[in-house]
């Protein structure tokens, strides 16, 4: 058995969690600049549920094609709170609360959970989930 002394490095402080972070400000900010920085020119993007934003995107293009287009369906609405980011060099995940509305619907402060696989300090792979998925596929879908 081997043991470790000392504080093991913070996943909240490691590189990569702090490239998600300014990938979410420049997002939210109409800045896809630090997105792009972060994701693979290969990355493969999760959207889940049964909205007209459900499937796999390939490539970069593809995935600002449909953040593009959440933005047009939201009508400029989506708000962000991310509150926790965690990652090391191959993983990492993002919590936030989520808020949009389309129409006469909306959804208000929904738990999204955001599972990134690294790759050379590139995100490969993007999950995510909601806690109230049926709420977001009502307003997206």
């Amino acid at each position: 058995m081997t043991t470790q002394t000392g504080a093991a490095p913070s996943a909240s402080a490691h590189p990569n969690a702090q490239r998600i972070r300014d990938a979410y400000d420049g997002f939210l900010r109409g800045d896809l600049g630090p997105l792009d920085d972060l994701l693979a020119e290969d990355v493969e993007w999760h959207e889940t549920g049964r909205t007209q934003l459900t499937g796999v995107y390939r490539g970069r293009d593809a995935v600002r094609e449909m953040l593009g287009r959440l933005g047009q369906l939201t009508e400029g609405s989506l708000r962000l709170d991310l509150r926790t980011v965690l990652a090391d060099d191959t993983d990492g995940v993002a919590v936030m609360r989520t808020s949009a509305r389309r129409g006469g619907r909306s959804f208000e402060d929904v738990l999204e959970v955001h599972v990134y696989r690294f790759r050379d300090g590139r995100v490969t792979e993007w999950r995510q989930a909601f806690d109230d998925q049926y709420a977001v596929d009502a307003v997206l879908g």
